[in-house]
């Protein structure tokens, strides 16, 4: 049997480093991994044959329009998150890699954000009028993605807040962040914040996705009581994330994981974050404020590595401070 060809955009990233592993030590298809720069993708491509480096981006993927109507599965992670590229990158150049996709070509695997829609796990509509630029671009490849021929076969994927990256991978935004929020946790530890969100490790991003591959989605019918539909109608959608988390659940599961004790808690409302913003002159975008104002950034049924009968690599914060080298505090 001739083996499955996948092409994946972005393998160089964050993300996309993961899923490289994963399809590499895990499966026999013939991979083909775009990257702008090869010296950037750190994982092995030397340990099997198979692997065939693509050297290029977006903006110059109608060279490999040869290649593409050969491609079986698509999975798509490449992104601009900001510049002068962002909505030529992310609307105008993936709707112009699924079109150079054969009609025979069974699965396309396309990273969304969870950023764009809203507790109903449908778009939300401040997120296409005053998104950034990257959030609007993803907001409008949606909704012209419902126009697509290929779209009955497209996956599309919404990550939540994305933990990942180690000494030979990319650290997510999130990951970099993280020594920060350790270092002021002593003044963290005394506030009392309404909101809520969800986070996934790409690590299990990587699993959802090889299930998908393995076991794309045959219906519209819920999978084990977590698959919820999402707009546009014409294709599958998840989103991406462990259980809904509070902040005030975060800052005391890193609070107990420091041994560091919360005697009382301040209530930080909107009006005391107004007052700061207006006493520090801190300049804010409309995005910035409607998040400010919106707070509770969760979905209905995330769907992460356990909704599918796998084991997460990373489930919980603790999981979090463990697995990128907090030491715990020690217990008096």
């Amino acid at each position: 049997m001739v083996p499955k060809k996948i092409l994946v955009t972005g393998a160089s990233g964050c993300i996309g480093h993961y899923i490289t592993e994963a399809l590499i030590q895990e499966t026999d298809y013939d991979l083909y991994l775009l990257v702008r720069n090869p010296n950037k993708l750190q994982v092995d491509t030397q340990s099997r044959p198979g692997i065939t480096i693509l050297q290029g981006d977006m903006q110059e993927i109608k060279q490999f329009s040869s290649l593409l109507k050969t491609i079986d599965i698509a999975v798509l992670t490449a992104t601009a998150w900001g510049g002068a590229d962002v909505f030529d990158t992310n609307v105008v150049k993936t709707h112009e890699l699924l079109n150079l996709l054969s009609p025979d070509c069974q699965q396309v695997i396309y990273f969304s954000t969870a950023s764009i829609l809203d507790g109903n796990n449908q778009l939300l509509k401040q997120a296409g009028e005053i998104g950034t630029d990257y959030i609007r671009s993803k907001y409008d490849c949606l909704l012209k993605l419902s126009k697509s021929a290929i779209a009955p076969k497209v996956t599309t994927l919404f990550p939540t807040l994305v933990v990942g990256g180690d000494a030979q991978k990319p650290y997510s935004h999130l990951t970099t962040g993280l020594p920060e929020v350790v270092k002021w946790v002593d003044l963290i530890r005394f506030l009392k914040v309404d909101g809520s969100f969800h986070f996934i490790h790409a690590r299990d991003i990587a699993q959802v996705v090889r299930y998908f591959i393995d076991h794309p989605p045959q219906s519209k019918q819920d999978l084990a009581g977590k698959r919820k539909h999402i707009m546009p109608k014409e294709t599958f959608s998840f989103v991406l994330g462990q259980n809904r988390l509070t902040v005030n659940q975060v800052i005391a599961e890193i609070c107990n994981y420091l041994n560091k004790k919360i005697y009382f808690s301040i209530p930080l409302s909107l009006s005391l974050a107004n007052v700061l913003i207006v006493l520090f002159q801190i300049q804010m975008a409309a995005w910035d404020r409607f998040c400010l104002q919106y707070r509770h950034f969760t979905y209905e049924n995330p769907v992460n590595p356990s909704s599918l009968g796998l084991t997460n690599y990373c489930a919980t914060i603790t999981d979090v401070l463990q697995i990128y080298g907090i030491s715990p505090g020690v217990k008096h």
